[in-house]
């Protein structure tokens, strides 16, 4: 792959062979980012899994505390109470099987975060050919499936992200932008990574996380340290 200018002067500044503490790291791709946008952060764990075996997923959400800095755009399948409740919560969208026949026949993709009542699972689950393969279907494990969907609009707005392990065993994740600074990047890394390690699967053997790179959407990666102070809850 042909590199930029500005690509190559920037992975002039990171030792190949270093592995840096977060925090340092994470500073290294804020100062490296020359694009002429707001330039997303994001993680890259590389997994000690095998992703084929069904004991060994991982696969949850976690809301960052200090947001994505991406608006986030609601779509919520519920009827009713709930439906009233999803709206009064700042829904960008609310709606039944109206909606269904609208992704089936109009292709329609303005959204990013699909929430469900457990009763809707089934008309929803006619798009799953359509859905599935942009991530977008709804999961209890990511907690987009739920009676409380006035509580999980508002997470989802307020920077929830859910991690997922991939088909290269893989997890990806934004953790926020570049104008966030290293301070919030770091509070973000360390909410996402804990959540990660207490998502560890009983099945797993050997080294639970291989390897850790951040990097931002047009900069080089920057090999980190995975180890973090575990994130108390409450």
């Amino acid at each position: 792959m042909k590199r930029g200018k500005k690509y190559i002067e920037s992975a002039k500044n990171i030792e190949k062979a270093k592995i840096y503490e977060s925090e340092e790291g994470l500073s290294l791709v804020c100062s490296n980012a020359k694009a002429k946008f707001d330039e997303t952060v994001e993680v890259h764990l590389r997994m000690g899994l095998d992703s084929r075996h069904a004991d060994q997923q991982v696969r949850g959400a976690v809301v960052l505390p200090n947001g994505t800095g991406k608006k986030v755009r609601t779509l919520v399948f519920a009827k009713g109470d709930k439906a009233e409740a999803a709206k009064e919560a700042g829904s960008d969208f609310v709606g039944a099987e109206d909606l269904v026949q609208k992704i089936q026949q109009e292709n329609w993709f303005d959204y990013d975060v699909i929430i469900a009542t457990p009763d809707m699972m089934g008309v929803i689950g006619r798009l799953g050919k359509i859905l599935g393969p942009k991530g977008l279907m709804p999961n209890p494990k990511a907690g987009t499936v739920t009676m409380d969907v006035a509580k999980a609009v508002k997470e989802a707005k307020a920077g929830k992200i859910e991690y997922r392990l991939d088909k290269t065993n893989i997890i990806h994740c934004p953790i926020g932008k570049v104008s966030f600074g290293t301070e919030k990047l770091s509070q973000n890394f360390a909410t996402l990574l804990t959540a990660i390690i207490k998502a560890k699967p009983a099945a797993a053997k050997g080294q639970y996380i291989k390897s850790c790179v951040v990097t931002s959407t047009m900069g080089p990666g920057v090999k980190v340290n995975p180890a973090v102070k575990v994130v108390s809850e409450g």
